[in-house]
């Protein structure tokens, strides 16, 4: 029987930065950027990152948490920047890091942080294996780490749920 070869890859190899102009249909009645949109925009990053990663289509299987910051108005420019902070066998976390940026008043605020798990998918959409991955920078360890700490408690959490 032939063994499968692993392929082992880099955080620095998922990584996807998307950019977004927060226009008058993103906002709410306070001229912030609603949170929904958002997590549109969050979710489309995070399977881009997951899919460039896994070379699959990757399905949203959970979203752990989305942390709101700071508002993020009306002519902002959103800059999503998502990577896998882990894989496991056929599922990834992924991490979404958002920075609001006003050209007008030229500043710069992280304003949300997200992490979900997405699932690597066949052409019948079925879960694949997934490549491992490779954390190299003290940030990419430490997100490593506690990418394995979230998904025990998730576990924990869904185990106690049923």
């Amino acid at each position: 029987m032939e063994e499968k070869k692993r392929i082992i890859k880099k955080v620095a190899d998922s990584v996807v930065t998307m950019t977004e102009l927060v226009l008058p249909h993103h906002t709410n009645q306070l001229g912030n950027l609603l949170g929904g949109q958002l997590m549109h925009w969050i979710d489309i990053c995070a399977a881009l990152a997951s899919a460039k990663h896994s070379q699959h289509v990757c399905v949203t299987a959970s979203v752990d948490r989305i942390d709101f910051h700071h508002p993020i108005k009306l002519g902002n420019v959103v800059t999503l920047i998502a990577s896998v902070n882990r894989a496991f066998k056929t599922s990834m976390e992924v991490g979404v890091k958002v920075y609001a940026e006003s050209h007008i008043e030229g500043t710069k605020k992280h304003s949300n942080t997200a992490y979900l798990t997405f699932v690597s998918v066949d052409e019948n959409g079925k879960p694949t294996e997934t490549f491992e991955i490779l954390p190299e920078t003290d940030d990419e360890i430490r997100r490593y780490e506690e990418a394995l700490k979230r998904r025990i408690a998730r576990l924990e959490n869904r185990n106690n749920s049923n």
